[in-house]
């Protein structure tokens, strides 16, 4: 999972004056600038004697996946993706998400410009948890998650703009890709205060994309790696979203006139016990992939909600690529448009668009 950053406070410390919580914006501005420092162009690298060649092969091939970002999805051409940054840590951010025991809504934190959003992001994982500690005494059921890459939406590219990691870097090739075009199309297209319409597009963008990239350019190997990552990553998406309908359900039912709460919480319990149950199953026909172990360890109501925000209406925005002839810039014109409706409006459009025949 990825995340847009709450630039407004990042921008000028000046305006922390209209900001409630200063020791938060202190840390962003603090960690955003930390990473700027540390980022240099990546022709510097590539032609640094002391740079280990196996990061100079990943750092070329990150070029070329952003030149064909640009030519052939008709992504943003700009400063960002053209410098790199070693961060001596796994992970660029930790979000914090939050969410009541018999609900899958997230608490929401807003910010000026960006709007409102399900998560608060942390340059320090130990600040991340001590935030989930005190949302957890406060009754919220939380999930603290590393992030590998964040979105200034392009409003920093005039200071060099949004710089290749060490936390991503290394990823497959078509995961490589993938996050390069999800980044790059929040820079096409933001909507203040609807997370689960910002996510979706940009990861639409990154699995159409991502599959191009493959198609046109990868090797064999790159594909089989790919083929086989994302046959697993699907077939946990499919688990995953059954469960979050099922808890759904279940949820429904507390907005009744006279819920019975230990009844309800009875039957959460029994839901995501079964969840387990199904992955273990799952991941027996894995041949000893791990990957999501601690996800599924640590699933709750706002390890759920924060996953619908980025699979929700991503079968949505690939029909709706379909039905644009398969054309990014009528894609895009498509989806500018949806966003200037109302909200409500525009998810009704968006539920409108039939999906049957994608895969998911």
């Amino acid at each position: 999972m990825r995340t847009v950053w709450p630039l407004v406070c990042l921008i000028a410390p000046a305006m922390l004056t209209g900001c409630a919580d200063t020791d938060y914006y202190l840390q962003s501005i603090g960690g955003h600038l930390q990473m700027m420092q540390a980022a240099r162009p990546v022709a510097q690298w590539l032609t640094d004697e002391s740079v280990a060649p196996a990061l100079k092969q990943r750092l070329a091939l990150a070029q070329r996946i952003r030149r064909f970002a640009v030519t052939e999805l008709h992504l943003p051409d700009n400063a960002s993706y053209q410098r790199y940054a070693d961060l001596q840590r796994r992970s660029m951010v930790w979000n914090v998400a939050a969410a009541p025991d018999l609900s899958l809504t997230l608490k929401t934190w807003c910010f000026p410009v960006t709007g409102c959003v399900g998560y608060r992001g942390y340059f320090s994982e130990a600040e991340a948890r001590t935030q989930a500690q005190e949302l957890a005494s406060a009754g919220f059921e939380t999930s603290v998650y590393g992030v590998p890459a964040y979105s200034t939406l392009g409003w920093l590219n005039w200071a060099g703009g949004d710089p290749l990691l060490n936390t991503f870097i290394r990823y497959p090739e078509g995961e490589l890709a993938r996050i390069i075009f999800h980044e790059l199309a929040h820079q096409v297209l933001y909507v203040k205060d609807d997370t689960l319409f910002n996510e979706s597009f940009a990861t639409a963008v990154e699995r159409l994309g991502g599959e191009r990239w493959l198609a046109a350019h990868g090797s064999a190997a790159a594909k089989k790696e790919y083929a086989e990552f994302d046959a697993r990553r699907r077939q946990f998406r499919a688990l995953s979203i059954a469960t979050r309908r099922r808890l759904a359900r279940i949820y429904k039912e507390n907005k009744s006139a006279a819920p019975d709460k230990q009844a309800l919480l009875a039957m959460k319990n029994i839901a995501m016990q079964d969840f387990r149950d199904d992955y273990v199953r799952l991941k027996s026909s894995w041949g000893g992939y791990a990957g999501y172990d601690a996800w599924v360890a640590g699933a709750n109501n706002a390890a759920f909600g924060a996953q619908a925000a980025y699979d929700e209406l991503v079968p949505a925005f690939e029909a709706l690529f379909d039905a644009q002839g398969k054309d990014w810039q009528r894609f895009y014109d498509a989806v500018r448009r949806l966003a200037q409706l109302p909200a409500i409006e525009r998810a009704r459009a968006l539920k409108k668009i039939p999906t049957e025949s994608l895969s998911g």
